[in-house]
């Protein structure tokens, strides 16, 4: 089916999704989560086997698009609560796809983009690249992908990150456990290719299975925080220090925090 937001591409046994909205950094949008979930409802109906995900131009994903924060403000509460549902849906998909996923992080990754390049099971990322969840600098919660952050890196390294909001290099991405490998910018498409050439050459079957029993493991546990996280997202932002923060934001302005 065709995508506005994304291109999905069929090579063999590898299928490669590459976020495409280069002018605004691959921003999420509503529409581009609604098609990376149908592209990876495509994706695993298929007979690829690996699926990468990358994203063109400099940026892999700089979170979510100013239209779409701009239309938050004005969102009532149910409307935030499927929001924030949507985005935990996508989250928990992409974290339990039942085939081999690799993440090429092209550019910078940043809140939404962040979760999307290191909840695939690799993350290949260019030293160029930026990571990291800066929600609470605009008064925002990092609550979905806060889940999956702690069982990555463990609750210390996490809070550091969520806490602070502040970016980090590939490098210490890296020594954290977000980044699994550092390629140059001409050699990251080839890295990502010759990793899934090593997960096909392995038994689909033993991978299908291998991959099923570590999400199963996990799932009751995960499903339960995503609608705690899912809720507190919603709620946050009917607060004053959100809304002050989003403008903030759009104005290009220091905050004015009141703790409400």
């Amino acid at each position: 089916m065709p995508f506005r937001t994304l291109h999905l591409e069929f090579v063999g046994e590898i299928a490669t999704i590459t976020l495409n909205r280069p002018e605004k950094r691959n921003a999420i949008s509503a529409e581009m989560i609604a098609d990376i979930l149908s592209a990876l409802d495509e994706a695993e109906a298929s007979n690829a086997r690996v699926l990468i995900l990358t994203g063109a131009g400099k940026s892999f994903c700089s979170g979510m698009d100013l239209e779409s924060l701009k239309a938050l403000a004005t969102q009532s509460p149910a409307e935030q609560r499927a929001d924030a549902d949507h985005l935990a849906q996508l989250f928990r998909r992409i974290w339990s796809f039942p085939k081999p996923t690799i993440a090429a992080v092209n550019g910078h990754a940043i809140a939404g983009g962040c979760g999307l390049a290191t909840l695939c099971d690799f993350t290949i990322a260019v030293p160029e690249a930026k990571f990291g969840y800066p929600e609470v600098r605009i008064g925002f919660l990092p609550a979905v992908v806060s889940i999956f952050l702690v069982r990555q890196i463990g609750e210390k390294h996490a809070r550091d990150l969520l806490l602070t909001g502040r970016t980090i290099d590939a490098a210490e991405a890296s020594r954290l456990g977000l980044v699994t490998q550092i390629a140059g910018a001409e050699e990251l498409m080839n890295s990502a290719h010759i990793l899934a050439a090593t997960l096909l050459a392995s038994s689909p079957t033993s991978i299908r299975v291998t991959k099923k029993l570590l999400c199963d493991f996990a799932a009751p546990e995960i499903d339960r925080e995503l609608q705690m996280a899912a809720a507190e997202s919603a709620q946050i932002r009917s607060t004053q220090d959100f809304r002050e923060g989003l403008a903030s934001f759009l104005e290009k302005r220091a905050p004015r925090w009141t703790g409400k």
